[in-house]
């Protein structure tokens, strides 16, 4: 029961701020700055959460414990030679051995994605306020 209220706790903004962020894409009216800079914060916030699911990946804090869990086997050499792995921000990996890794096969590439996606949606806002601040100048 409490699963299915989070799930409710999370879609019930989730779909408000789709709305808000879509309906100017029905409308006709997404060409404006601000609605980059909005789909760049929306990327951002995307990307801290896949970060997140990345970043703490695991049944457990303890990672001989989360691969027993998830039914394959901790090599303590693996990991003692590979020590500085988990502990880096990007790539995200913790791996219990050479072939099985606890962090989703997704994250990474989508976590490249949402910030290339943020990075082009600030340009194009500075783009458009350039272009607007231009417009100004000549009339």
């Amino acid at each position: 029961m409490s699963l299915i209220a989070c799930a409710l706790l999370v879609a019930a903004p989730g779909l408000l701020v789709l709305w808000l962020w879509g309906r100017p894409l029905v409308d006709g009216r997404w060409r404006t700055p601000g609605w980059f800079l909005a789909t760049a914060g929306l990327c951002v916030v995307a990307a801290a959460g896949t970060w997140f699911v990345g970043a703490f990946s695991g049944s457990s804090l303890d990672p001989e414990e989360s691969c027993h869990a998830a039914g394959t086997t901790y090599d303590s050499a693996y990991r003692s030679t590979h020590r500085e792995e988990p502990s880096r921000l990007f790539p995200l990996h913790n791996r219990c051995n050479a072939t099985y890794d606890l962090v989703p096969a997704w994250v990474n590439p989508t976590l490249v994605l949402l910030l290339l996606l943020t990075t082009t949606c600030l340009v194009a806002a500075v783009w458009l306020i350039a272009d607007r601040r231009a417009k100004a100048r000549r009339a």
